[in-house]
């Protein structure tokens, strides 16, 4: 194994850093290739166009809108809803509270607040019980609600549609907006089948991403009403977002939801498989029945690794991982990672772990 200008070795045996790190196939490449384009500021692009109406129509929205990065999404999804100085609620390892650099704050003067769920996991009386509804002047009020699904910081979790519908009605009467982080939404459809559109339809508006488990090189899409979205467009262009001759990335995304959307299954099992395994010899470490889709999060407060050591410990043996908080170590299953690479994963760490 050689090394990069990190100092980190490279041509990894698995590389469960995230599933961000997918490359594009040859036949999405191809696809890519052929796409027709057009200059997409003006809305002269079929491709972007083809893609955000098939995205939305699978959401149960009316009109989408191409965006280069998932947090662009998101913030162009909040920037919708909350006015500056008003708050969106989230918990407290959301990934637009915890992995957009304050984004909300900095760029629409956005007030947050976010309350503990366990894996990330919602429940009601969280955002309920954190909702401001009528504060008048002396209170910031609640604008907006954030949920996310499947939840990264909390390992792949699936938020219960009808925790979600109960928080949707109780909103909806204190007039506050949903907004749902769905960059891993495919995920969460997959692994339970509930359609995208039951999912969509409970928010007002819904980001899912593109580059992660379905292999796309870059890209997400907004979805909402076509007012929010004729609103979301301009917002796009004064945050740096427009784009130009993109269908070439949005048919990447066309061609992932033809051919990479089902397969998700695949990384579920692999993910399950790892935990299965590990948690059989270090039990204090991951209880397989948490993992629900593609992460696993070990836990290491009970063993003798800080998560840094253990990740330079896996790296040394060709499995890159991530250090994802003060005990944790986050694993990722994706489209360029094989049963051979999940069984090299599985005995580095059961040889690692069982030693406590």
């Amino acid at each position: 194994m050689t090394n990069d200008h990190s100092g980190m070795p490279s041509g990894w045996v698995a590389d469960l850093l995230s599933d961000t790190l997918t490359k594009p196939t040859a036949a999405m490449r191809a696809a890519m290739v052929e796409a027709p384009v057009g200059d997409d500021v003006f809305g002269e692009d079929p491709t972007v166009a083809e893609l955000e109406s098939r995205v939305a129509g699978l959401l149960g929205h009316e009109a989408g809108l191409f965006a280069p990065t998932g947090s662009m999404a998101n913030q162009l999804g909040m920037r919708l809803h909350v006015e500056a100085g008003q708050e969106v609620i989230a918990d407290s390892l959301a990934h637009v509270l915890r992995a957009e650099l304050g984004a909300a704050a900095v760029l629409s003067g956005i007030s947050s607040r976010s309350w503990a769920a366990e894996r990330g996991r919602l429940e009601a009386d969280g955002p309920l019980g954190l909702m401001s509804v009528g504060a008048g002047p002396y209170q910031v009020g609640t604008a907006l609600i954030v949920v996310e699904n499947t939840h990264n910081f909390g390992g792949g979790t699936i938020q219960p549609l009808e925790t979600i519908r109960e928080v949707r009605a109780a909103s909806r009467e204190g007039g506050v907006a949903m907004h749902l982080d769905g960059a891993r939404l495919w995920n969460a459809h997959v692994a339970t089948g509930i359609p995208l559109a039951d999912y969509g339809r409970e928010f007002d508006t819904v980001s899912v991403c593109l580059s992660k488990g379905l292999g796309a090189p870059v890209g997400s899409v907004l979805v909402g009403s076509k007012e929010l979205m004729a609103r979301a467009r301009i917002w796009r262009k004064r945050f740096g977002g427009g784009m130009r001759q993109v269908g070439i990335l949005a048919a990447a995304g066309l061609h992932a939801l033809d051919h990479h959307v089902e397969r998700l299954d695949e990384d579920h099992a692999r993910a399950a498989r790892f935990a299965a395994a590990v948690g059989e010899v270090a039990p204090w470490v991951v209880s397989p029945e948490a993992v629900e889709t593609n992460i696993v999060m070990l836990d290491l407060g009970e063993t003798r690794w800080a998560p840094a050591e253990l990740v330079d410990a896996a790296a040394q043996r060709g499995i890159r991982v991530y250090a994802a908080g003060p005990r944790a170590v986050r694993l990722v299953w994706h489209l360029d990672v094989d049963d051979a690479a999940t069984d090299a994963a599985t005995e580095v760490f059961t040889n690692l772990l069982s030693r406590n």
